[in-house]
């Protein structure tokens, strides 16, 4: 048993008995049965026979432990060990009889637990994946840090040795390198001026950075204006001895001005260089009057040339793949280690950022739309509309299972098409596990399948996917005719053809899937309260008496549950779950079970989120509007708060889902170091030179199938954003190329079905898709990369051939957008 007394001094006395067992899978070797757990705050009368005071001895088998309010621990036999031992927590599962303890103490001061058997129990694994080998309980450590760990994956290896010699190497490289110390140079040129710079300290560096501030149109090029921005950049080898005749290099660099010359926009571009000598570095400035232009320049010598950089950048992109899909470490840590090592990489090649460059790199409107609505989720939860609508859904299905899925997918593909896509999957993931929870499905299919349409129906219009959003809102595709209405017009037809070749191609990769749980839903619902039983003690920090306790009082229910499921699987027979026969009568159970718990409080969160979705619809059409959707989102969370009268925020926060933000935070370093690294840019490079490569009269079919898969394929490794904008200039320059003469709407086309498709191939392919599985992991059904990967991966090549098709019959069969 254990006693906690209200007093100085925590005291635990734990004693086997043959009243309770415990056991997590049947058929073992080794077996034990023990007593209760109890948890008894200022118990003054105690058994004589259970006593821990003067000079009585423990029961034969028992182990008493007094903790003092320190963190400090002694034996009765007056071992004494620290936290830090117990912390340790080794497994010993040897010479395991009824009466061993629950806690160990080995001679390293460590302590040990034991796995829970039950030799009566002979059932099959009761695991989330249905073939974990063994289940163990461990009340010492899950006491001091519970492990919450289900599936027999996390038993396969030690992630602590791999994570922590990336985390060494990265921190060692980065930690040998200084920030960047570039002096910024201010000047100012027109048309009869221009800025000459010598450098004469280059020594033998590879590459010269260049990062230019100015009026400039960004990544926009716009062909009828005629002002632009020349640097040039020239070196000489000197002769020597192995060269009788001096090289010379040139490289030119136009970089457009905007007509109003209201905005700084920072450029920046890499030259190669031939040796260490000298470079001259000049500035002009093609006008149409005598105004002057103020720029500012900023040079940096790197060390490494471009195919190395993106040689580090693959490399280091492979290795966050390898943690993310064998699970080594979560993902949100995989991202932290990736974007460290790529920072690493930067100083390595002598371009380290400082810290406030890093900061400036994470796209803050995304985080803040994210935490937003996650505020707005949590707030509306509580008024029972989620547990309602499955209901309802319930109902509208009559009890069968693929209507109900290709009714959800549906809508959250018309929906997504108007909304944003993480907006579309937090208001669809809770429903959708109510919903499988009623139906006793297994709700990560059906919410593999919902986000997989949700990226599918982005794709259709304009304001539905953020590179769609990029390639509208750039004026030189607008002057191309590439508009809004253009562009939704044609996009929607294509995805529609999309959506309809895609419902029976996911029935196919369903088709083996048993979607229905083995069990009854009496047994899901019990393991499914386990484990978010077993999640809330987790997240106790025992700091004190009190949540020590309360841990300890949590873990006892855990116990009383995983004994009634114990006795529940003993009398379950197996069977097929088919369609629901029953569904009118369970109708009027669940209609009882599942109704509004408050109505006042959902009238105002249904009031705040449809003025938030209309104000994202407003932000779309109307630009005179000057809030992003990150602000919209958390005015909305501002204004429910207040409307809703939260007196407890601290509940709130807790179902933000933190690990989701983090994740998305460092995945925006990361891309950006990549970035740096010039990946992205060199895949725009050799996508261009593969282009120019092939003939004349098959150029404009085979671009638009080169610049379909590498855009997809790029979009299920990489963020579509970036990569997105960094293609966009490079297709207009590759269509303004007369020697290769191709139209720009056809390849930018391809680029937008690519990018927002490409979303499905995995898991980190697509925001919602990140979003998602934070959420069902919340409630206890998170699905892994590989999980994903099996569903996703077969139907974006699926969808990508389709899109490819419509694109090659439109343009190529059709003639259209030539």
């Amino acid at each position: 048993m254990v006693y906690l007394e209200n007093t100085s001094n925590l005291e635990l006395e734990m004693t086997p008995g043959a009243g309770q067992g415990h056991g997590a899978r049947g058929g073992d070797a080794a077996g034990g049965n023990f007593g209760e757990l109890r948890l008894l705050e200022g118990f003054s009368e105690r058994r004589e026979s259970q006593k821990l005071q003067g000079n009585a001895a423990p029961e034969p088998g028992s182990c008493a432990l007094h903790v003092d309010g320190f963190g400090a621990a002694r034996q009765e036999d007056g071992h004494s060990f620290s936290v830090v031992n117990i912390l340790k927590g080794k497994s010993n599962q040897g010479n395991i009889t009824e009466r061993s303890p629950l806690l160990r103490f080995s001679q390293d001061e460590s302590m040990t637990y034991m796995t829970v058997h039950d030799p009566d129990y002979a059932g099959e694994a009761w695991g989330a994946s249905g073939v974990d080998v063994e289940k163990r309980f461990r009340l010492g450590s899950e006491v001091n840090s519970l492990s919450l760990s289900r599936s027999a994956s996390s038993e396969k290896h030690d992630p602590l040795d791999f994570s922590l010699n990336l985390k060494l190497i990265s921190n060692l490289f980065f930690s040998m390198y200084p920030d960047r110390d570039n002096p910024t140079r201010m000047l100012a040129v027109s048309s009869t001026e221009s800025f000459l710079m010598n450098m004469t300290d280059f020594r033998d560096n590879a590459l010269l950075k260049l990062q230019v501030g100015g009026p400039f149109t960004g990544r926009m090029v716009d062909p009828t204006n005629q002002e632009f921005i020349l640097v040039q950049v020239e070196q000489t080898e000197e002769v020597g001895p192995r060269r009788r005749r001096g090289q010379q290099v040139i490289h030119n660099w136009t970089i457009p001005l905007h007509s109003e010359r209201n905005e700084q926009v920072l450029m920046t571009k890499t030259f190669e260089m031939l040796s260490s000598g000298p470079v001259v570095v000049s500035v002009q400035a093609f006008l149409q009057d005598s105004s002057v232009v103020p720029l500012s320049l900023t040079h940096q010598a790197l060390y490494v040339n471009v195919e190395t950089q993106v040689a580090i950048a693959a490399f280091i992109l492979t290795g966050v793949y390898i943690l993310i899909i064998f699970e080594v470490v979560h993902r949100t840590l995989a991202s932290m280690l990736g974007s460290l090592a790529a920072l690493a990489a930067l100083a390595i090649i002598g371009d380290r950022p400082s810290l406030v460059t890093v900061v400036e790199w994470i796209d803050y409107e995304t985080l803040a739309l994210l935490f937003g609505m996650m505020i707005l989720v949590a707030i509306f939860s509580d008024t029972g509309f989620f547990d309602y609508c499955a209901m309802k859904a319930y109902q509208l299905s009559r009890g069968r299972v693929w209507p109900m899925i290709m009714i959800l997918c549906l809508i959250a593909a018309i929906l997504s098409a108007f909304l944003d896509n993480v907006t579309t999957m937090m208001l669809f993931t809770p429903v959708t596990i109510r919903l499988c929870e009623v139906l006793n499905l297994d709700p990560r299919h059906v919410l593999i399948a919902e986000v997989i349409f949700t990226n599918i129906g982005g794709a259709a219009t304009a304001v539905g996917d953020p590179p769609n959003v990029i390639i509208v809102s750039n004026q030189a595709l607008r002057k191309e005719g590439i508009d809004f209405a253009g562009f939704t017009g044609y996009m929607s037809l294509g995805i529609v053809l999309v959506l309809v070749t895609s419902f029976p191609m996911l029935r196919l990769l369903y088709w083996n899937k048993k979607l229905y749980n083995k069990e009854s839903s009496e047994i899901v619902e019990l393991k499914h309260e386990i484990l978010v039983w077993r999640q809330t003690a987790q997240r106790i920090n025992p700091a004190s008496r009190e949540e020590t306790a309360i841990k300890c009082l949590l873990m006892q229910k855990v116990l009383n549950l995983e004994s009634a499921l114990r006795n529940m699987m003993k009398t379950f027979q197996r069977e097929i779950s088919q369609e629901d026969k029953n569904w009118e009568q369970n109708i009027k159970e669940l209609q009882k079970k599942h109704r509004i718990t408050d109505t006042v409080l959902l009238v105002k969160c249904v009031s705040v989120l449809a003025v938030v979705i209309f104000m994202f619809f407003l932000n779309s059409f109307v630009p005179s509007i000057h809030l992003d959707l990150g602000w919209i989102a958390i005015l909305g969370a501002l204004w429910l708060l207040v409307l809703a009268d939260i007196q407890d925020f601290e509940i709130i926060l807790h179902r933000v889902e933190w690990a989701t933000l983090l994740f998305f935070a460092g995945l925006f370093v990361l891309m950006e170091a990549l970035a740096q690294l010039q990946l992205i840019d060199y895949i725009g490079v050799q996508t261009a030179l593969l282009i120019k490569a092939v003939p004349e009269d098959q150029r404009l079919a085979i671009a638009i199938i080169l610049v379909m898969w590498i855009s997809a394929l790029a979009s299920s490794l990489i963020d579509n954003i970036p990569f997105t904008a960094t293609m966009i200039p490079v297709l207009i320059n590759l269509s303004q190329d007369e020697d290769v003469n191709l139209p720009i709407k056809p390849l930018i086309f391809a680029l937008a079905m690519g990018a927002c498709l490409g979303g499905n191939g995995t898991l980190i392919g697509a925001s919602a898709n990140v979003v998602c599985a934070g959420i069902a992991e919340q409630h206890g059904y998170g699905f892994s990369f590989m999980e994903f990967f099996r569903l996703g991966f077969p139907m974006m090549i699926m969808t990508c051939v389709i899109g490819m098709c419509y694109l090659l019959v439109t343009h190529i069969g059709l003639g259209w957008n030539l």
